[in-house]
């Protein structure tokens, strides 16, 4: 019987991607056949960048790889995981506060789809102080932003 093709979903609001997003996502591809980045739409947070702005910054983050798919839900991202035959949520940690929610969120997603697991990658070291809130509050002061966000994304544009 052939093997089963491991997917993975990394979700987020990507508002914006940061080099620390791209860091997981690429990563991840050593444990799964394919990433689904998935930009969920989280009613709690305001958005500085419209949906289509983040999608588009992320469709070209990753345009060369066959293997990275960007797609957009509503809802329960456990629901989604299961209606698409996702098994695996990644999700990136820099410190323990990060740990301690992801930890909550899995608990939540497994009461949703027992099927499911999460697959913790840590923050490599030297991005570690990096995230998309750091990176909006430095665009609000017009501030170079090129050593957070990846190589192709120009937040100014």
């Amino acid at each position: 019987m052939p093997s089963k093709e491991r997917i993975a979903l990394f979700p987020g609001s990507f508002d914006p991607i940061t080099k620390g997003h791209e860091d997981i996502i690429l990563r991840a591809l050593h444990i799964f056949d394919k990433v689904v980045v998935g930009l969920g739409e989280n009613s709690k947070k305001q958005k500085m960048f419209s949906f289509e702005q983040r999608k588009l910054w992320v469709e070209k983050t990753f345009e060369e790889y066959s293997n990275i798919e960007v797609t957009s839900y509503d809802g329960l991202t456990a629901d989604y995981c299961k209606s698409h035959h996702i098994t695996a949520i990644i999700r990136g940690i820099r410190n323990s506060a990060d740990f301690d929610f992801e930890r909550m969120v899995y608990s939540v997603n497994k009461s949703f789809n027992n099927e499911l697991e999460t697959v913790i990658l840590f923050s490599a070291p030297e991005l570690i102080h990096i995230n998309s809130s750091i990176v909006r509050e430095l665009i609000l002061h017009n501030s170079d932003v090129g050593a957070f966000v990846p190589k192709k994304i120009n937040v100014y544009e």
